[in-house]
């Protein structure tokens, strides 16, 4: 991106200055050096998005910043339904609810080590995982309109899981606005099939170690210490969260032109928020958010079940869970003023700061836990959320480490069967169902999430707790 198009606040903090019809700027929470490797489109998008209809403060970019449909991913807005504010296909995206779910257990990297290649092959047989590829949960017609409605709940209710889980799951694992209704049938029978698998790209689930604290306070709070063993789950909605946002672009696309709203790129179509459209989409959205929380539940009782059949006093319990690909009602402060507002994050992670309604009474005084996908062959990170990033980004922050480069052109440079024989050299073992997929996903393909966390906790909106290594990576 051109520095001189972008005003320097900060070390990690930029604006891009009102400009056309933006009705607000444009900021960056990024170093110098990730804002220059992000490409034009970036601030092309992030112009866009400020240019919507009822759009409040500014329209974000997270460090992880590339180019999205629409939305960059790794990009934050927020929009006031009483200001003709929209929601937009764009700021959701296609995964509907891809987050993390990570688990924290009773071993040791010292305990688990004898076990790992056989755990690393019994998780392997048990996590469905690859494109399209369904698991042994069939449902009914019924059974899916009742998925849709209680999302985790639901899974606990049938046996996946336990009550516990849902108080560390984001909105206890279930959107109240959900409305099946609104869910296409060609939606729902993607669905029949697809409950408590993995999928692909670069969806995964991860043993992983913890290697470093930076924040013995919030970790002690966390329920996590070195050399600890945490598991992480990073999946969404599958088949049916893409079929809702394919049909309600076409939707989006009348009511674009209904409304008189102009629209700069094909998926930034939107509808406002009061709209007969809008509400519609929204009820969509919040019944495909609930399909990734029921999912993320079934998978962690399948990796209890897994776990347990080698490590029978393995303890499994959950961390935290919390989506990246969403649109939620939130209340935040705009101008001295609580509203009520529809906040989009696309590629960005909700990083709540301590004190806020709605987290688990043993995370509230430290905030709330900010899963960072790294990749398979490098790190991740579990942050806090801050006071700071709840005034500066309506609470989110980076949500991974960003891609580099197109999975097209990550398949010309590796062979994921090469990458299988490097990763194991350095005591990572990867299972994959596919190894074009695996060499999509190389490390080289994306950003240093270290360098992507240094600017979150740079710019105030997220602190430092833990970083976390693979030790198994299951790939579909």
């Amino acid at each position: 991106m051109d520095l001189s198009k972008i005003k320097k606040i900060s070390t990690y903090e930029w604006e891009m200055p009102k400009t056309g019809e933006m009705k607000v700027p444009g900021k960056i929470y990024a170093s110098k050096e990730l804002v220059q490797e992000m490409d034009e489109k970036v601030y092309e998008q992030v112009s866009n998005v400020a240019s919507l209809p009822g759009i409040q403060k500014a329209s974000i970019a997270m460090a992880d910043a590339h180019w999205g449909y629409g939305f960059p991913i790794g990009g934050v807005a927020a929009f006031d339904p009483e200001e003709n504010g929209v929601i937009s296909v764009g700021g959701v995206g296609f995964d509907v609810n891809c987050g993390v779910r990570n688990l924290k257990t009773n071993l040791t990297v010292e305990e688990i080590k004898p076990k790992l290649n056989e755990l690393a092959d019994v998780l392997f047989r048990t996590i469905p995982a690859g494109l399209g590829v369904g698991g042994e949960i069939k449902l009914s017609p019924r059974m899916v309109d009742e998925l849709l409605l209680g999302g985790a709940e639901w899974a606990v209710e049938q046996g996946y899981g336990e009550k516990e889980d849902l108080e560390y799951t984001e909105e206890n694992g279930k959107m109240p606005d959900a409305d099946p209704e609104n869910v296409s049938d060609v939606a729902k029978k993607r669905e029949h099939g697809q409950a408590g698998t993995l999928g692909s790209g670069n969806h995964y689930l991860e043993i992983q170690r913890v290697d470093e604290i930076f924040d013995n306070k919030t970790a002690k709070a966390f329920g996590i210490e070195k050399n600890a063993i945490i598991i992480s789950i990073h999946c969404g909605s599958r088949g049916l969260g893409h079929q809702v946002g394919t049909d309600y672009l076409r939707v989006l696309t009348a009511a674009s032109r209904k409304y008189g709203i102009k629209i700069r790129e094909r998926e930034l179509v939107c509808a406002p928020i009061k709209s007969e459209e809008g509400q519609r989409y929204y009820t969509a959205v919040c019944a495909a958010v609930n399909c990734a929380f029921a999912n993320r539940q079934v998978l962690t009782h399948l990796t209890r079940q897994g776990f347990q059949s080698v490590l029978p006093k393995a303890e499994i319990k959950v961390l935290y869970e919390v989506g990246h690909n969403t649109c939620k009602k939130e209340k935040h402060e705009i101008d001295g003023q609580m509203k009520e507002l529809y906040v989009h994050r696309k590629g960005s992670t909700r990083a709540f700061g301590p004190g806020c309604v709605g987290l688990p009474s043993a995370y509230r005084q430290v905030g709330q836990p900010v899963l960072v996908g790294g990749t398979m062959g490098t790190c991740s990170y579990i942050l806090a959320g801050t006071k700071e990033g709840m005034n500066r980004a309506f609470g989110s922050a980076a949500h991974g480490a960003g891609r580099t480069m197109s999975r097209i052109k990550a398949k010309k440079l590796w062979w994921g069967s090469n990458l299988v024989k490097d990763l194991a050299q350095k005591g990572i073992i990867i299972k994959g169902h596919s190894m074009g997929g695996l060499a999509e996903e190389a490390p080289g393909a994306y950003k240093d999430v270290t360098s992507v966390v240094k600017a979150m906790a740079g710019a105030g909106v997220a602190k430092k707790v833990a970083m976390v290594r693979p030790m198994v990576c299951i790939k579909g």
